[in-house]
Protein backbone atom coordinates (compact mmCIF):
# COMPACT_ATOMS: atom_id res chain seq x y z
CA UNK A 1 0.00 0.00 0.00
CA UNK A 2 1.45 3.27 -1.07
CA UNK A 3 -0.62 5.67 1.00
CA UNK A 4 2.40 7.16 2.75
CA UNK A 5 2.25 10.84 3.40
CA UNK A 6 5.27 12.80 2.31
CA UNK A 7 6.20 15.95 4.16
CA UNK A 8 8.41 18.20 2.04
CA UNK A 9 11.99 18.68 3.25
CA UNK A 10 11.36 22.43 3.04
CA UNK A 11 8.90 21.95 5.93
CA UNK A 12 11.63 20.25 7.95
CA UNK A 13 13.89 23.23 7.33
CA UNK A 14 11.10 25.65 8.25
CA UNK A 15 10.54 23.89 11.59
CA UNK A 16 14.29 23.68 12.23
CA UNK A 17 14.70 27.40 11.65
CA UNK A 18 11.53 28.80 13.24
CA UNK A 19 10.20 26.42 15.90
CA UNK A 20 10.25 28.24 19.23
CA UNK A 21 9.89 24.99 21.16
CA UNK A 22 12.94 23.47 19.44
CA UNK A 23 15.07 26.57 20.02
CA UNK A 24 14.05 26.89 23.67
CA UNK A 25 14.77 23.17 24.21
CA UNK A 26 18.20 23.49 22.65
CA UNK A 27 19.02 26.57 24.71
CA UNK A 28 17.70 24.94 27.89
CA UNK A 29 19.85 21.85 27.29
CA UNK A 30 22.94 23.98 26.64
CA UNK A 31 22.33 26.03 29.80
CA UNK A 32 21.60 22.92 31.85
CA UNK A 33 24.87 21.29 30.69
CA UNK A 34 26.82 24.46 31.45
CA UNK A 35 25.40 24.86 34.95
CA UNK A 36 25.64 21.13 35.67
CA UNK A 37 29.33 21.29 34.82
CA UNK A 38 30.13 24.39 36.86
CA UNK A 39 28.03 23.34 39.88
CA UNK A 40 29.45 19.80 40.01
CA UNK A 41 32.28 20.82 42.42
CA UNK A 42 29.58 22.02 44.85
CA UNK A 43 27.85 18.62 44.58
CA UNK A 44 24.76 19.99 42.83
CA UNK A 45 23.07 19.84 39.46
CA UNK A 46 21.41 22.92 38.00
CA UNK A 47 17.99 21.48 38.89
CA UNK A 48 19.02 20.82 42.47
CA UNK A 49 20.42 24.34 42.75
CA UNK A 50 17.14 25.83 41.52
CA UNK A 51 15.10 23.59 43.82
CA UNK A 52 17.20 24.39 46.88
CA UNK A 53 17.17 28.10 46.07
CA UNK A 54 13.36 27.94 45.86
CA UNK A 55 13.37 26.60 49.45
CA UNK A 56 15.56 29.44 50.73
CA UNK A 57 12.72 31.35 52.36
CA UNK A 58 12.02 32.73 55.84
CA UNK A 59 9.36 30.03 56.38
CA UNK A 60 9.25 26.50 54.95
CA UNK A 61 7.00 26.55 51.88
CA UNK A 62 4.34 23.95 51.04
CA UNK A 63 5.03 21.63 48.12
CA UNK A 64 2.39 23.14 45.82
CA UNK A 65 3.91 26.61 45.43
CA UNK A 66 7.42 25.16 45.04
CA UNK A 67 6.21 22.78 42.32
CA UNK A 68 4.42 25.68 40.58
CA UNK A 69 7.52 27.90 40.73
CA UNK A 70 9.63 25.14 39.22
CA UNK A 71 6.93 24.27 36.64
CA UNK A 72 6.72 20.63 37.73
CA UNK A 73 4.06 18.42 39.21
CA UNK A 74 4.26 17.34 42.84
CA UNK A 75 5.24 13.76 41.93
CA UNK A 76 8.25 15.05 40.00
CA UNK A 77 9.10 17.40 42.87
CA UNK A 78 8.94 14.50 45.34
CA UNK A 79 11.37 12.51 43.17
CA UNK A 80 13.71 15.52 42.88
CA UNK A 81 13.72 15.97 46.66
CA UNK A 82 14.78 12.39 47.45
CA UNK A 83 18.53 12.70 46.63
CA UNK A 84 18.67 16.02 48.51
CA UNK A 85 17.01 14.37 51.53
CA UNK A 86 19.53 11.50 51.37
CA UNK A 87 22.37 14.03 51.44
CA UNK A 88 20.75 15.66 54.48
CA UNK A 89 20.27 18.97 52.67
CA UNK A 90 16.46 19.13 52.60
CA UNK A 91 13.72 18.21 55.05
CA UNK A 92 10.14 17.30 54.23
CA UNK A 93 7.86 17.75 57.21
CA UNK A 94 4.17 17.52 57.92
CA UNK A 95 2.31 20.81 57.58
CA UNK A 96 0.82 21.54 61.02
CA UNK A 97 -1.99 23.56 59.38
CA UNK A 98 -2.89 20.74 56.98
CA UNK A 99 -1.69 17.29 57.98
CA UNK A 100 -2.15 16.03 54.41
CA UNK A 101 0.32 18.59 53.12
CA UNK A 102 4.09 18.80 53.44
CA UNK A 103 6.43 21.70 54.11
CA UNK A 104 9.91 21.82 52.63
CA UNK A 105 13.01 23.26 54.21
CA UNK A 106 16.76 23.50 53.91
CA UNK A 107 18.88 21.96 56.65
CA UNK A 108 22.00 23.76 57.90
CA UNK A 109 24.08 21.44 55.67
CA UNK A 110 21.78 22.28 52.76
CA UNK A 111 22.27 26.00 53.35
CA UNK A 112 26.04 25.41 53.44
CA UNK A 113 25.89 23.53 50.12
CA UNK A 114 23.81 26.31 48.60
CA UNK A 115 26.23 28.94 49.93
CA UNK A 116 29.13 27.04 48.32
CA UNK A 117 27.29 26.92 44.97
CA UNK A 118 26.09 30.53 44.96
CA UNK A 119 29.38 32.23 43.95
CA UNK A 120 29.74 29.70 41.12
CA UNK A 121 26.21 30.46 39.93
CA UNK A 122 26.80 34.23 40.21
CA UNK A 123 30.01 34.22 38.17
CA UNK A 124 28.60 31.89 35.50
CA UNK A 125 25.39 33.90 35.31
CA UNK A 126 27.34 37.16 35.00
CA UNK A 127 29.42 35.70 32.16
CA UNK A 128 26.23 34.65 30.36
CA UNK A 129 24.69 38.09 30.83
CA UNK A 130 27.86 39.71 29.47
CA UNK A 131 27.85 37.42 26.43
CA UNK A 132 24.35 38.51 25.39
CA UNK A 133 23.84 41.75 23.45
CA UNK A 134 22.98 44.97 25.29
CA UNK A 135 19.55 44.59 26.88
CA UNK A 136 19.53 40.91 25.90
CA UNK A 137 19.38 39.30 29.33
CA UNK A 138 16.42 41.37 30.53
CA UNK A 139 14.61 41.01 27.21
CA UNK A 140 15.23 37.26 27.12
CA UNK A 141 13.89 36.82 30.67
CA UNK A 142 10.87 38.98 29.85
CA UNK A 143 10.10 37.02 26.69
CA UNK A 144 10.52 33.65 28.45
CA UNK A 145 8.25 34.80 31.28
CA UNK A 146 5.68 35.88 28.71
CA UNK A 147 5.78 32.44 27.09
CA UNK A 148 5.50 30.76 30.51
CA UNK A 149 2.51 32.95 31.33
CA UNK A 150 0.83 32.07 28.04
CA UNK A 151 0.91 28.41 28.86
CA UNK A 152 -1.75 28.97 31.51
CA UNK A 153 -4.01 30.21 28.73
CA UNK A 154 -5.18 28.15 25.82
CA UNK A 155 -2.82 28.90 22.97
CA UNK A 156 -4.48 27.93 19.74
CA UNK A 157 -3.69 28.36 16.11
CA UNK A 158 -5.11 31.64 14.93
CA UNK A 159 -4.15 34.52 12.69
CA UNK A 160 -1.08 36.32 13.97
CA UNK A 161 -1.88 38.89 16.59
CA UNK A 162 -0.03 42.20 16.59
CA UNK A 163 2.92 42.31 18.97
CA UNK A 164 2.69 44.66 21.92
CA UNK A 165 6.41 45.33 22.38
CA UNK A 166 6.97 47.74 19.54
CA UNK A 167 9.95 45.70 18.39
CA UNK A 168 10.24 44.98 14.71
CA UNK A 169 8.88 41.61 13.65
CA UNK A 170 11.04 41.58 10.53
CA UNK A 171 13.44 38.63 10.33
Amino acid sequence: MSNSIEIPFSTTLLVRDTCLCLHVQRAARALARLFDDVLRPAGLTNGQFSLMMSLNRPEPPPMGPVAALLAMDQTTLTAALKPLQRKGWVTVMENPKDRRGRLLGLTPDGKAALAKALPIWKSTHAALNDALPEGGPARLRQDLQAVSGMMGETVKASPRRPRHSGRSTAG
